[in-house]
């Protein structure tokens, strides 16, 4: 079962409260000696950042302990095949956020159904998972948004996901649509908001290398919502067996009763 709800939700800008500001009493020593002070830190918070600039710019990639190749390609039905994606954009998706990623076409015979898993992990830098989500990626190559609703699904070891429907079209002639199911995981937690890794601590730079510390995103998509839902389904528990916990650590591979796949095959194992 799942459900259908609106979400929409508007946030508004942090109130800004000013404050007088008046020359210390003490007389011009105080003022100049306050200036003194005010230089010095002026000049020690322009060489921490500078170091810290240098320090963050580059972070070495960070892939999860277990490769989302594991993902299984043969699932309930599904066989999935990995979808090529133009080299330029790889290299685009490697050097702004991406520090693993799958993108894989899922057929389903039995239905004469299709659709296509897209999961992607940033540790390094979480924050480069910021804008990248259907709202912006789909209206950029040309798709008209239709509307996106909160809804949830179940997982085939009966855990309930809350996720987010996008509707998309294409203009006239064309008239193709697409239905895109998506939600993220932050250092182990579900959530559908931007905002959970958008501030100054999901900014930072993993130097650590924490593998508790990540944005991942799932999206899967087709022209059939019941394809989406299904295979969604099917493929969650591999997944989040695969990504760290709140603790870094990974539950790969999965119960028998989290298993979907039976015998199924890994991409890295073919």
């Amino acid at each position: 079962m799942y459900s259908d709800r609106c979400s929409v939700e508007v946030e508004g800008p942090d109130a800004i409260r000013k404050t007088a500001c008046r020359p210390p009493c003490g007389g011009t020593a105080s003022i100049w000696g306050a200036g003194a002070i005010g230089v010095l830190l002026l000049v020690g918070a322009g060489v921490a950042y500078r170091v810290g600039a240098d320090r963050w710019q580059e972070p070495a990639p960070i892939p999860p302990p277990v490769s989302l190749t594991e993902v299984p390609i043969e699932v309930n039905g599904w066989l999935g095949e990995t979808i090529e994606i133009p080299s330029v954009t790889e290299e685009y998706m490697r050097s702004n956020f991406a520090d693993d990623y799958i993108s894989r076409r899922y057929v389903k015979e039995s239905d004469r159904t299709w659709a296509d898993a897209y999961v992607v992990y940033c540790s390094s830098r979480p924050a480069g998972m910021l804008g990248h989500q259907p709202m912006v990626c789909f209206p950029a190559h040309g798709w008209i948004h239709d509307g996106t609703s909160t809804s949830e699904f179940v997982t085939h070891s009966g855990r309930r996901i809350e996720c987010l429907i996008h509707r998309f079209r294409k203009a006239a002639p064309s008239h193709q649509r697409v239905v895109v199911l998506s939600f993220y995981v932050v250092n182990g937690q579900i959530t559908l908001r931007e905002r959970d890794f958008s501030g100054f601590l999901g900014r930072r730079p993993n130097i650590a290398g924490n593998p508790a510390r990540y944005v991942a995103q799932v999206q899967v998509s087709s022209t059939f919502e019941h394809a989406v839902r299904s295979l969604v389904a099917d493929l969650t528990d591999a997944i989040l067996a695969i990504l760290p916990d709140q603790h870094g650590q990974v539950r790969w591979p999965p119960r028998p009763q989290e298993s979907s796949w039976g015998d199924g095959t890994a991409e890295s194992g073919r």
